[in-house]
């Protein structure tokens, strides 16, 4: 990750040029997708022509993370055929890659696969869509939150700008107070007592990271965003937003260095950011909640 931060840092860079030049843009267009977007796909080496069409597959199966009856038809077919197409085109990207290797990580991954040290072709299939769509809707959501909690604290953002030390206490902050992942499911392994109800193996348990991340038995004042509550010495609950244990979200190092770059560069012009609108439409999703439209005038 340490690796990638010279080109976060250029095309952060440009992205802003993009935006003060414009003035008034959508955050979620002009910055929020095609930061993590850009990111990922040169990671995993999509070329650039196949954005457009890796963000519009993400996008349905983002959508299809929600639980199928919250789901329209027409919903529940985009994201099959989403699946498809990308299975489709990483297997196309893998074969490339396999007879002409490049320094990206799908021709590492291909090279394992091919000695068959770990990962089977189907294996290796479901890693690069994990990767590429976990790799950057979240990340979406993250930067859009963030950006929007700063915007209606404004005391919070004068901290920040005062002191850029604030950068990184900041990201863990806004993950914890809007979190980019909603919620989640998990099995239990063993019988578990929680709150007067009895798990038993094999059943399926909905963990609520937006709730865990507000609970006052965990933080003090928790519905306050305080972007010094992970400054100091004294000891802080840990978030959930990357959840825990050996499902610790495998991007979490990425999302937290796109999101500092992000407030580095808005420290370093000392951007204001004025909201057009107060009235900001959500996506209809549940588990990867964000905004769908967010219009910033920036100065």
């Amino acid at each position: 990750m340490a690796a990638l931060r010279p080109r976060i840092e250029q095309l952060v860079k440009e992205l802003f040029d993009a935006i003060v030049e414009a003035g008034e843009v959508d955050v979620i267009t002009a910055l929020a997708y095609p930061l993590p977007l850009t990111v990922i796909a040169e990671l995993l080496g999509a070329p650039a022509e196949d954005h457009p069409d890796l963000q519009r597959w993400s996008r349905a199966l983002a959508r299809g993370f929600d639980p199928d009856p919250l789901l329209l038809p027409r919903e529940r077919d985009e994201r099959t055929q989403a699946a498809r197409e990308f299975v489709s085109y990483f297997r196309d990207l893998i074969a490339k890659r396999r007879a002409r290797p490049a320094g990206d990580l799908i021709s590492a991954l291909a090279a394992v696969e091919e000695r068959g040290d770990v990962l089977t072709e189907d294996e290796m299939l479901a890693t690069c869509v994990t990767l590429l769509v976990a790799g950057h809707e979240t990340s979406v959501n993250l930067v859009a939150n963030g950006i929007l909690a700063l915007i209606r604290n404004p005391g919070q953002y004068a901290l920040l700008l005062d002191d850029p030390r604030l950068a990184a206490p900041a990201v863990e902050e806004m993950l914890r107070y809007d979190s980019p992942v909603h919620m989640t499911t998990r099995l239990a392994h063993k019988e578990t007592r929680i709150a007067g109800h009895t798990f038993r193996p094999g059943d399926g348990v909905v963990l609520l990271f937006g709730s865990a991340n507000r609970d006052p038995a965990a933080f003090p004042d928790p519905d306050r965003f305080d972007i010094t509550r992970y400054a100091g010495s004294a000891p802080v609950k840990r978030h959930l937003s990357f959840s825990l244990g050996i499902h610790y979200c495998l991007g979490a190092p990425l999302a937290r260095l796109e999101m500092e770059i992000v407030l580095q560069e808005l420290i370093r012009r000392r951007l204001t950011m004025t909201m057009t609108t107060e009235n900001l439409p959500y996506r209809r999703n549940l588990v990867l909640r964000g905004i769908d439209t967010f219009p910033v005038r920036f100065a």
